[in-house]
């Protein structure tokens, strides 16, 4: 799906990593307000998804974090200290109370989760179902 999409999938060969580091300094880059927690999330989907590197390393977060324009060291520090560990928590706790336990996950409606790379046909057949719904509720 990615190739017919024009993307590039290119995940690490040998490991799924525990994103969780990464998380927390996303959530770090949140409080610059602006566009910087974007910036930062899109660094790490490309180290990962299309560079293939390890994004469980220091090394590559702290190259992440550099590309994104915010400051290595001090998204360390903050991410080792644990200040952002609560932000991630309540977001997981969030996503598993709606039953997502996979990314990308979409909400339409409030009423209908697409989970998961789906295919065109799943997001058709969602907004199909959306529109029965509001049809009956009106």
């Amino acid at each position: 799906m990615a190739e017919e999409s024009g993307l590039v999938f290119n995940p690490h060969p040998e490991r799924v990593p525990n994103s969780r580091r990464a998380l927390e300094l996303s959530e770090w880059a949140r409080t610059f307000g602006g566009d910087a927690h974007e910036r930062i999330h899109d660094t790490i989907m490309d180290a990962y998804w299309v560079d293939a590197r390890d994004i469980t390393a220091w090394e590559v977060l702290e190259t992440a974090t550099t590309a994104a324009g915010l400051d290595p060291i001090s998204g360390r520090l903050a991410v080792e200290s644990g200040d952002f560990a609560r932000a991630v928590d309540q977001s997981t706790n969030w996503a598993h109370q709606h039953r997502i336990s996979g990314v990308p996950a979409f909400i339409i409606d409030s009423r209908f989760l697409v989970s998961g790379a789906a295919p065109h046909e799943a997001f058709e057949q969602a907004l199909a179902q959306t529109a029965q719904a509001r049809a009956a509720a009106t």
